[in-house]
């Protein structure tokens, strides 16, 4: 009988002894008694001895043989998000482990159904030469067996072809054990430019963990230098992990890698899909089976045994970092990783957040640049601000901007509206009694969604009818205030009726495959303008989009956020990076106040580098990162007595501990009420990582001990938002 050491999704810093009288390795699932009821754990350590009295020790009920044990190294990934982040180390494992792992039923292991040829079968020239697609299918099969996934993407008609093969007794199908495909075909469908060769060769004749950032401007090419990595990679056998911030950008870029390596294995990873069909893609991965991993943050912590090369994709994007539970930043969870694993690692980007743009610059990351467009014809767009206050204004959109609409409409050119805000207006008002339409739930307003003639809290939920008559003094006439993507969607219908508008959104892509619906219709250029937000903003190719319009970014401006001017210049470049993409000039369009300010200067003239030294050298001088290094402890409940006095103990606390870190004064949150509970935060910083996890180390304690049942808790590390 030894004893294991298992984790499980319990918020305790500890791992828990249990006696077995079976082989067990580490990385293998058990289920465990845990007071009274069963639980699903993972084997960390295995060990000979314990310091807790053997009558007190349960034995496992039951060891999992379903799948592979998990490896050590993605253990040690596990067991650092736990330590950097300070999250108990079972809800850290459990976390990244897929949905259908952490249930109590064994996973049955599926075959995966293979099609070839029968061996009897006459000459091709037998079928019929108006059966265009099974003949396809028969000279694919000619060459090696596929699976049905390999054959539908030569046809959407592939499958009632194939079923049609197989009933004509052409085709048979037949269980194979799963196994990687050997087949490996490149589609080489542009000739690299010298910039993008020489990132390409720069990544290919490193040896080792290297991390490089690949700075490029829109429509520069990033795609094809990942592809030609790619290339060697799956030349060599590795497997590749591709993470993008948004699920919206999986479908493009699946089809897009599926077409230019037709035979090669490649599976998605995303909270889109369903746990069933997550974790079978998740299990290829695991055997070696998928070449190439395209996903989400959650999926850094695949299981890849033959991996060779990361690639994070628009590596600034806050997306990349979780908000709640464990809250890593798969950027860097996957730089360890790839440090661990001893492969390269590239962070592409056209705006690079400033702390990856400061390490390349400092030599700690290897700097790749792309400077110029990938088509020769295609050149960056011209911006200009409005100033509105200057010029006539029509329901919030400028005479300037209509005209240009126009202009593109009578050109047949695509244009787009951008307003990072959904819904038809941000508030109500009545302009009797100054009645505004908070929510009651929250210290936000309640957004104004006309169609469904709703007021929605776009933070809590919650949502009401649409008032006919003000609450508060019960005057018939209620104003909107401010502009939403419908209320801009409206304006333009009403200006351009004979236009076809689309809007993009939240709202309006809420349905599955709405968004792949509306991006076919886009490239099919049966859409004339496009209002959208942020979704727009990035990794869309569109060749007929010539004009942008930006409304309303003056926000980020004046925000106590101060990262917010970093985001907003990443947003408005990736947003007017969408122009003038194909051989068409593009123009771009912001309406501000402020047409003067530092950001639309340097963003009129693209210099990111210009405006990243401006930025870092403020940083510096206020000591913000990356020139130092952040964690918040937030606390919520629905007592706000409680909430500071919590985190007025844990402020004691810190200042007693005497290490080298700025503890700085308790504040309410930005939104410091939600659904009813009182939010509060306190900041803590240090002049490096290695004092502030020193702290954070002999901090935990104490949090553990004045930690209050009635709230929730929580510390970010290296912070994103406030």
């Amino acid at each position: 009988m030894s004893i294991v050491r298992v984790a499980l999704d319990i918020p305790l810093h500890t791992l828990f002894d249990y006696t077995v009288d079976e082989p067990v390795v580490v990385g293998q699932r058990v289920i465990v008694p845990f007071r009274h009821r069963s639980m699903v754990g993972l084997v960390i350590e295995c060990e000979d001895t314990t310091s807790v009295s053997l009558t007190r020790i349960k034995p496992v009920s039951r060891v999992l043989h379903d799948i592979a044990p998990i490896s050590d190294s993605l253990l040690k990934i596990m067991k650092f998000c736990s330590d950097y982040y300070h999250y108990p180390i079972g809800q850290s494992v459990m976390s990244a482990l897929p949905a259908s792992l952490r249930g109590d039923k064994p996973i049955p292991i599926k075959s995966v159904p293979n099609y070839r040829l029968r061996a009897d079968i006459p000459s091709f020239e037998t079928v019929s030469s108006r059966k265009v697609v099974a003949r396809r299918l028969l000279e694919k099969l000619a060459l090696h067996s596929c699976t049905r996934d390999q054959l539908n993407r030569l046809s959407t008609s592939a499958s009632a072809q194939l079923n049609w093969l197989i009933k004509e007794g052409w085709v048979e199908e037949f269980d194979s054990p799963v196994q990687r495909q050997s087949i490996h075909t490149f589609s080489c469908a542009h000739k690299l430019t010298g910039e993008q060769k020489l990132a390409v060769d720069g990544v290919t004749k490193s040896s080792g963990f290297h991390c490089f950032l690949l700075h490029g401007i829109t429509g520069s090419g990033k795609t094809e230098v990942y592809v030609h990595l790619m290339d060697e990679v799956l030349h060599r056998g590795g497997q590749i992990l591709l993470l993008v911030p948004e699920i919206n950008l999986t479908p493009q870029l699946e089809g897009y890698f599926l077409s230019r390596f037709p035979d090669t294995a490649l599976v998605s990873l995303h909270s889109g899909m369903s746990d069933n069909a997550r974790f079978q893609n998740w299990q290829r991965a695991q055997t070696g089976v998928a070449q190439i991993i395209l996903g989400t943050r959650s999926s850094v912590f695949t299981e890849l045994p033959q991996l060779a090369l990361i690639i994070v994709d628009e590596e600034h994007d806050s997306s990349f970092k979780q908000q709640d539970g464990l809250r890593y930043s798969a950027r860097d969870v996957a730089i360890f990783r790839a440090n661990g694993a001893g492969i390269p690692i590239v962070l592409g980007s056209a705006t690079p957040s400033f702390e990856s743009y400061h390490n390349a610059k400092t030599g700690r990351y290897s700097l790749l640049t792309l400077t110029g467009r990938a088509q020769i014809e295609a050149r960056l767009p011209e911006i200009k601000c409005i100033q509105i206050k200057q010029t006539v204004m029509h329901e919030g959109i400028s005479v300037v901007l209509l005209h240009d609409i126009e202009r593109c409409l009578a050109r047949g050119e695509q244009s787009l509206l951008f307003i990072n805000r959904r819904g038809y207006a941000p508030v109500m008002m009545c302009r009797e009694c100054g009645w505004l339409s908070d929510c009651k739930h929250c210290a936000g307003k309640m957004v104004l969604h006309l169609k469904e003639k709703r007021l929605r809290c776009h933070h809590c939920g919650y949502q009401l009818r649409m008032p006919t008559v003000c609450p508060g003094c019960a005057h018939p006439e209620l104003h909107p205030v401010g502009s939403g993507t419908q209320r801009v969607e409206s304006i333009l219908q009403s200006r351009f009726p004979d236009a076809r508008i689309l809007r993009v959104d939240r709202d309006s892509t809420r349905n599955k495959r709405a968004w792949q619906k509306m991006r076919d219709q886009i490239h099919a250029n049966e859409v004339d303008i496009l209002v959208g937000t942020q979704m727009l903003a990035k990794g869309h190719d569109f060749p007929a989009l010539t004009l942008v319009g930006v409304l309303d970014p003056d926000g980020a401006l004046y925000s106590g956020d101060f990262r917010a001017a970093e985001k907003l210049f990443a947003q408005l470049m990736q947003v007017a990076g969408r122009a003038g993409r194909s051989d068409k000039p593009g123009t771009v369009l912001i309406q501000t106040e402020f047409p003067d300010h530092p950001l639309f200067r340097f963003l009129q003239n693209h210099d990111f580098d210009g405006w990243a030294a401006l930025q870092l050298a403020e940083r510096r001088m206020a000591g913000f990162p990356p020139f130092a290094f952040q964690v918040i402890l937030r606390a919520e409940g629905m007592s706000e007595s409680e909430v500071y006095a919590y985190l007025n103990q844990a402020r004691q606390a810190a200042c007693e501990l005497k290490y080298p870190v700025d503890i700085l004064g308790v504040v309410p949150a930005t939104l410091a009420r939600r659904a009813n509970h009182i939010r509060a935060q306190l900041l803590i910083q240090a002049d490096t990582r290695r004092d502030l996890q020193q702290f954070l180390h002999a901090w935990q304690p104490h949090l553990d001990s004045i930690a209050m049942q009635k709230l929730r808790c929580s510390l970010d590390i290296d912070p994103l938002e406030f």
